[in-house]
């Protein structure tokens, strides 16, 4: 299990519901700007205090679970969620590039702030990293 001391919490760790279960994209496939797979939605990573989702875990890469990465995607690169998709501005190639997650202990706020660095996006006002 997670270790919830770093800045934002994965939702499945916590007592976290969304106000709305059409927002859980946990499950879907993730698509790049070309419509190339990336990967899929694992979790979610809220802001406890604010109450807001930040980040997409994505599980990509790999074959049969073999060579996977996780990685965090900020929610400000997500161009669209369907039933059954999340699009992203993002390639394939960049997501296969950014920080690893580990998934075993909370990311830091230096990590955080690294990842919106790496996707071209400034961290949000008011964000606690």
């Amino acid at each position: 299990m997670a270790h919830n001391e770093g800045p934002l919490v994965k939702l499945s760790d916590s007592s976290f519901i969304l106000e709305d279960p059409d927002q859980d994209l946990r499950g879907l496939d993730v698509y790049d700007g070309d419509g190339e797979k990336v990967g899929i939605v694992e979790d979610f990573y809220v802001d406890g205090e604010e109450r807001k989702v930040r980040f997409l875990e994505v599980a990509a890469g790999g074959f049969l679970g073999i060579g996977k990465k996780h990685v965090l995607i900020p929610l400000e690169a997500v161009t669209d969620a369907s039933e059954n998709r999340v699009s992203l501005d993002q390639s394939r190639t960049r997501v296969m590039g950014a920080p690893d997650l580990h998934v075993d202990t909370a990311p830091t706020a230096d990590y955080l702030r690294d990842v919106y660095g790496y996707y071209g996006y400034p961290p949000p006002l008011g964000a606690p990293f």
